[in-house]
């Protein structure tokens, strides 16, 4: 089980004891790791802990466990559509924020990454600005008198999370073996998944490459700003900004002092985000109010850009249709939408699904544009899907959990402002595109295009078909719809026929028998012994036995 971590045996107890306080004792029971770590059973494994308090037990184990299960958490917390809202609502309030390491520490991975930090900097605070459970954020005056803001990883983080990643897909793996709600979740796989987002995380040259990409975004007469990156300064455990003076936007009296317009603000954050997402498809995924700072003249400073999430061309227009439909109100419209973005089940009840889709329509269906809360409308879709166990891609249930926390910011600047009306541009805009003679014309042509390469390649192909022909290669796999029953179905008549032939052949034998010696007028004795009577008791011994047997299989 435990592979080459077999060092780490000491943290696979840490995480086993801390789960089991926790109340998820049953859980390790059905894993049996308490006889495999050879731990005591800490209290009752039979029953799970009580539905209410569920998600506060995991987050005060995630929040005991330290910094990869805390991150790990951060990031589940956006995923909707695989855990239940009780849980999500828990995991949103994992604290990320602990007691910062001592200067003296954060400067030895500094000088190891960049080397004589005098030469580099005329000063560096060593009380800093903010501490995570990665990092910490110093500010900073380089030789030039410019002012940033340095990143820096905590001492020994990396293989501290490297740790925990791998026992958790250990886990698992194991979980997947031993539980049938586990397999078809495929917990393996969502692990893996939260993994590469706590990695990109970890490494501080990828946020700084997500940081210039939306920099490089915007115009110069657009109302955003995002630090510039000082890469002769920036690692992967270390980066430098251009340091952000401006007002936290869920600080009021502070913005009210400025004079800054809040209804302003409001409008240009919301528009910022929709673009980002609709026609950029590269957006800020953490818009938490941490991250947002106001400038003067309504200006806004994004920060922080460890977890972005990307829309391709593709996911763009099922998103579009999704949204379209939903304008629309039409619900096959949005159900088609859906089972194409997803990863859906191959047992899925559609029509309960288009039912379920339905009901939401019909929600929102008396609601006006401006009445609609779009936080509202993004966690009823991903309840929808939740049910259902479709599993949406990550990067768009990034979408969902952005717009809610958006609406959240969106509603302390103003509460009079609807976040649907400020954006129904962007579904006109959608419609028009969609809908555009040349963009029609273009999806035309590039079809029409695939469909000639593809005509072109087909005298190759079937002439390999015919080459395969002759040589015997060609497997012909043949899928019948509800196999399972057809089988059961055809052993069921198989087994009735030899009930019928078994009963004919016993009839035909015993009054073959019985005729015969009524005509001979005679005992029927073969070699002194009594056919008849021998015969009879055997056939009759064979037809309770294969009735018997018939009877246990339960398929007769």
């Amino acid at each position: 089980m435990f592979g080459k971590t077999i060092r780490n045996i000491g943290r696979y107890r840490e995480i086993v004891s801390t789960l089991a306080r926790h109340g998820f004792g049953f859980l390790l029971e059905d894993l049996n790791l308490f006889q495999k770590l050879s731990l005591p059973r800490q209290g009752s494994v039979s029953e799970p802990p009580p539905p209410t308090p569920t998600g506060r037990h995991i987050r005060e184990a995630l929040e005991e466990l330290g910094p990869a299960f805390v991150k790990l958490g951060q990031v589940a917390s956006t995923r909707s559509d695989l855990l239940p809202e009780s849980i999500i609502l828990e995991l949103e309030k994992l604290h990320d924020e602990v007691r910062p390491r001592p200067f003296s520490t954060i400067r030895t991975v500094l000088e190891e990454e960049l080397g004589d930090v005098d030469r580099l900097f005329v000063k560096i605070d060593e009380k800093p600005l903010a501490a995570a459970s990665i990092g910490q954020v110093h500010r900073g005056v380089l030789h030039n008198g410019d002012t940033v803001a340095v990143k820096i990883q905590r001492p020994g983080i990396q293989s501290t999370v490297e740790t925990d990643l791998h026992i958790l897909k250990d886990l698992a793996t194991m979980a997947e073996h031993r539980l049938d709600w586990a397999q078809q979740h495929q917990v393996s796989s969502v692990i893996e998944e939260l993994a590469r987002s706590v990695h990109q995380e970890m490494d501080y040259t990828k946020e700084a490459r997500h940081s210039e990409k939306i920099r490089n975004q915007l115009r110069e007469s657009d109302p955003i700003q995002v630090p510039r990156v000082y890469w002769e300064l920036t690692t992967r455990r270390v980066l430098t900004t251009e340091f952000v003076h401006g007002i936290k936007m869920t600080q009021l009296h502070e913005l009210d002092q400025a004079g800054l317009d809040r209804s302003v603000l409001a409008e240009r954050l919301i528009q910022a985000v929709f673009r980002q997402i609709l026609v950029e498809g590269f957006f800020h995924g953490d818009p938490h109010p941490g991250n947002l700072f106001a400038l003067p003249g309504e200006r806004i400073a994004l920060i922080d850009f460890g977890m972005v999430g990307r829309l391709p061309p593709r996911m763009r227009h099922h998103f579009g249709s999704m949204v379209i439909a939903m304008m629309q109100r039409n619900t096959d419209g949005v159900v088609k939408a859906i089972l194409k973005m997803g990863v859906v089940p191959e047992d899925v009840d559609r029509e309960e699904l288009w039912v379920d889709m339905d009901e939401l329509a019909e929600k929102y269906v008396d609601s006006t544009l401006s009445d609609i809360r779009l936080g509202e409308v993004v966690k009823d879709l991903f309840d929808v899907a939740f049910r259902h166990r479709i599993r949406i891609p990550s990067d768009l249930t990034l979408v969902g959990k952005t717009m809610i926390s958006l609406e959240g910011i969106v509603k302390k600047l103003d509460p009079s402002i609807h976040v649907t009306k400020v954006t129904q541009p962007f579904g006109e805009m959608l419609l028009r595109e969609r809908y555009n003679p040349r963009r029609i014309a273009e999806q035309t042509w590039r079809e029409a295009f695939n469909y000639g390469e593809a005509l072109l390649q087909l005298p190759r192909q079937l002439h390999d078909l015919a080459e395969n022909l002759k040589k015997g290669r060609i497997q012909v796999d043949v899928g019948v719809p509800r196999l399972n029953v057809f089988l059961r179905k055809l052993d069921q008549i198989v087994n009735r026929l030899s009930y019928s032939i078994v009963l004919l052949s016993f009839s035909i034998i015993m009054c073959g028998l019985i005729i015969g010696s009524s005509l001979t007028r005679q005992q029927t004795i073969l070699w002194k012994v009594p056919a008849i009577e021998i015969g009879f008791v055997i056939a009759v011994f064979m037809l309770f036995w294969l009735i018997w047997s018939i009877f246990k299989s339960g398929r007769l």
